[in-house]
């Protein structure tokens, strides 16, 4: 699959560059897309939930009143769940919510994903580029040129661009990513996924 070369300004520099049918290509599996982005969503959690139980609260454990012959009910002491301020009944403790994926699946997944969005014309490639400081206004103009400054977009460098970081983190319909950090969730959250030259290498090279 050929897709055209951009530069900075929006325009066709002439060049084309390959998508290989094996990464961009194949027949995408949503079962396997489904699992990766379950699996990156759980282990983005803490799991530092807790709420007390009744014998971790601080009260006393006298019993209220005698077990009969009251006509009410039968009750503990004050830390009763039943009362305002007693323990919490089946309360969320602390775990881990980790999920793993095979390798094979996790690779599946995002060429699958990757598949998804070239078939939907949701890929560009663009020269490599960089800013000389951090300017929000330069990386917002290049997302106007390429015409996605109105959608979630992602753009894929080669390696951490601490300038080009630093000029798109303050868009919220914007993020930078490395190729080799970039996910199956982010992939299919955004709705154009942008490519530099040299990161397209990189996605290439992993995925092979």
């Amino acid at each position: 699959m050929k897709i055209v070369v951009h530069n900075i300004s929006g325009q066709s520099t002439g060049r084309e560059v390959d998508l290989p049918e094996a990464i961009f290509g194949i027949e995408p599996n949503n079962h396997v897309i489904y699992l990766a982005v379950k699996a990156y969503l759980a282990n983005q959690r803490q799991g530092t939930h807790k709420t007390k139980g009744r014998s971790e609260i601080a009260g006393s454990t006298r019993k209220l009143h005698k077990q009969k012959g009251t006509g009410g009910s039968r009750k503990g002491d004050i830390k009763n769940p039943l009362y305002h301020g007693g323990g919490r009944i089946f309360g969320p403790v602390p775990r881990d919510y980790e999920q793993k994926l095979n390798k094979k699946v996790r690779k599946l997944a995002r060429v699958s994903a990757l598949s998804a969005k070239a078939a939907a014309g949701s890929i560009m490639v663009v020269e490599d580029f960089t800013f000389e400081n951090p300017k929000t206004k330069a990386f917002l103009d290049i997302l106007q040129n390429l015409k996605v400054s109105d959608k979630k977009s992602i753009l894929v460098t080669p390696e951490y661009d601490k300038v080009v970081y630093l000029s798109g983190r303050n868009l919220p319909t914007a993020k930078v990513i490395r190729a080799q950090d970039l996910n199956v969730y982010d992939i299919m959250n955004a709705k154009s996924l942008v490519l530099s030259e040299a990161a397209l290498g990189k996605l290439t090279e992993s995925l092979a």
